[in-house]
């Protein structure tokens, strides 16, 4: 089952303790795309200038991804840089460069309008009302987003949420949304704005599941070396809609496994620069990491 994805589409300059790169393809389409293609046909929406090389990211075809739905404009691409610290926890945003991005409205291609699984990036929540306007029966709606827009679009985003099943967010968001001090209170709080379920995600320490009925939390999966965080959220989404799109239904369980492929994905993604340790992610490396995680978290 094909996947619908809208979001940015970035050239990344990005510096950590282990290296630089320099404007390297990045922003949220890319990385979910990356992750999710693993497992099903990414359909990608956005916007790249006229100086983008599409053959950076023409792997993404070979796993039957479409980018009919991403624009070209007169332009330049979208450019952010950061700089992580020896703790990856803690990024300096070097520059953003909105460019095309400024004035990108998504546009749906009629091809997509009947996915029936989608996954609203990191935009601004007007635009994600536009795509949903534009969906004409989607199955189930996934929603990221960010501190900047909790900050200055608070009433358009909690229109989203209403809208979506599945809410993924980071620990402080949650609390920035809600004005709670502790995460499962914010998250009965936003349960109450709509979703089905919350994916809560805590960094280093893994991500929560929560419903009105239960919640279950993982750990990460550990690693000596973090070379480049950037991505690991949005790479952490594509394995998680990725896993569900191969599944029957929808239930808490298959959530569960789907957060568990969620973060082993994001595993691969910060052991090296951008997104080249998922180019060449297959299912059969994923399912090794998930046995050594299994017996990591077995007890009796």
């Amino acid at each position: 089952m094909s996947i619908l994805v809208v979001g940015s589409i970035a050239l990344d300059t990005i510096e950590t303790p282990f290296g630089r790169m320099d404007e390297t393809p990045g922003g949220a389409a890319i990385y979910f795309s990356c992750a999710a293609s693993v497992f099903s046909p990414v359909n990608i929406v956005g916007v790249v200038g006229t100086d983008f090389d599409f053959d950076q990211i023409n792997f993404l075809k070979s796993r039957n991804s479409d980018f009919r739905g991403i624009h070209i404009q007169d332009g330049k691409t979208f450019r952010w840089g950061g700089r992580y610290h020896k703790n990856p926890n803690k990024r300096d945003t070097l520059f953003t460069h909105l460019n095309v991005f400024e004035n990108f409205r998504p546009e749906i291609p009629d091809i997509y309008k009947k996915n029936e699984l989608v996954f609203l990036a990191n935009i601004d929540p007007d635009l994600q009302l536009q795509v949903l306007r534009q969906i004409e029966s989607p199955e189930l709606i996934v929603l990221d987003t960010m501190n900047l827009w909790i900050d200055s679009k608070k009433q358009v985003l909690e229109e989203v949420i209403h809208r979506c099943n599945i809410f993924i967010l980071n620990d402080e968001e949650s609390k920035d949304l809600t004005g709670e001090s502790n995460v499962l209170s914010a998250g009965k709080k936003l349960l109450q704005m709509g979703p089905e379920y919350l994916i809560i995600k805590k960094g280093e320490h893994g991500a929560m599941v929560i419903n009105k009925e239960s919640y279950f939390v993982t750990p990460a999966f550990p690693l000596e070396n973090v070379v480049d965080p950037t991505g690991a959220g949005d790479s952490f989404a594509g394995g998680f809609l990725g896993y569900l799109s191969t599944c029957n239904d929808y239930s808490l369980a298959n959530i569960k496994k789907a957060v568990v492929f969620g973060n082993i994905i994001a595993s691969f993604t910060v052991e090296d620069f951008s997104f080249t340790k998922l180019k060449d992610l297959t299912i059969e490396n994923i399912n090794q990491r998930i046995e050594k995680f299994k017996a990591m978290t077995k007890w009796e």
